[in-house]
């Protein structure tokens, strides 16, 4: 493995430098074999593994940061969030701590601004803002403009309509921010990301030659997720009677979590029976709409996805290569 990235590493002419912390923010569950997973950042690409998260990311100067950081959740305190659903929630709230970090971290490398931790409290108060807005968003607003037919059309077709309301905003949003430069590029890292994975999965040798061919969807993408948490708000949320503004809205807040902890089960349902014709199915609109959240990559953010593979499995990466 490391003799193959060097060799990838030689052809793009790049400086590898790393460095090890310790972070206390992810959740895997168990599994035969190792599973991993990970987010596109600024420049560079997050992966995760059961044991190590690292991060990969390119200076503009052509170097590569390496940090690989120990995985530790609260589920290794509290066993009884491992349960399924319950699960969902808590990786969904840890994967959110963990990106805005990276996020945050991997945008002062790759300008080369003087590296700034963010601390507890600041990653805190930034993920319940995010939370806020994007709840605000895409669950409160949607809902609250469903109720306006209350008087024309059944709780059913009210709930439809505020699944849809809900799914076009979401792909408003995807669609306009995917036609800014920076955003692109991270979706380019997104599609070297999953290459990676796929190749991973597929038991291929890791080289970027090797590497390139895979597919830039992979069953297991948040995208995929944040589609079922969507379609199913549309069924959950129809179990709830008719009520007013203040009854639909709290109801959504409070059947939220249920609804990610379900499509959380779902997506890792989907992603172990993917063969199967109507699982199949349920996973084909979800790698539909990641043809908007990836592109494809060239071969130095495949290099880079391969290096932060490596550090996340915990083998050495050379100093420069």
């Amino acid at each position: 493995m490391v003799a193959a990235l060097n060799g990838s590493g030689k052809s793009m002419g790049a400086k590898v430098k790393r460095r090890s912390r310790g972070l206390c923010f992810f959740l895997w569950g168990k599994s035969k074999e190792a599973v991993y997973g990970g987010q596109a950042v600024i420049e560079g690409v997050m992966m995760r593994g059961p044991h190590r998260t690292a991060v990969a990311i390119r200076r503009p100067n052509g170097e590569i940061f390496i940090e690989s950081q120990v995985n530790c959740s609260i589920t290794n305190r509290f066993p009884v969030l491992k349960l399924p659903l319950l699960r969902g929630v808590v990786a969904l709230f840890e994967s959110l701590i963990l990106g805005i970090r990276y996020l945050t971290f991997s945008a002062n490398i790759a300008m080369e601004e003087e590296e700034e931790d963010l601390s507890l409290r600041d990653i805190i108060l930034t993920v319940v803002l995010a939370l806020a807005l994007s709840i605000g968003f895409f669950v409160l607003l949607p809902a609250g403009a469903a109720i306006l037919t209350r008087n024309h059309l059944s709780i059913l077709w009210q709930n439809i309509i505020e699944g849809l309301l809900r799914m076009l905003l979401f792909l408003g949003y995807v669609l306009i921010i995917g036609r800014l430069k920076d955003i692109q590029r991270v979706f380019q890292y997104h599609g070297a990301e999953h290459k990676v994975i796929n190749a991973v999965e597929a038991g291929e040798d890791l080289t970027v030659e090797n590497v390139r061919p895979y597919s830039t969807l992979h069953p297991r993408c948040g995208t995929s997720f944040l589609l079922l948490v969507m379609i199913l708000t549309i069924i959950i949320f129809s179990l709830v009677g008719e009520g007013g503004i203040i009854w639909r809205l709290s109801s959504r807040l409070i059947l939220l979590p249920v609804v990610a902890g379900i499509a959380y089960e779902l997506l890792k349902f989907t992603d172990k029976y993917l063969t199967l014709p109507f699982v199949k199915f349920i996973a084909t609109p979800g790698l539909w709409l990641q043809k908007i959240t990836t592109r494809e990559p060239d071969d130095s953010m495949l290099e880079v996805a391969l290096l932060s593979l490596a550090a996340a499995r915990g083998e050495n990466t050379p100093p420069s290569v």
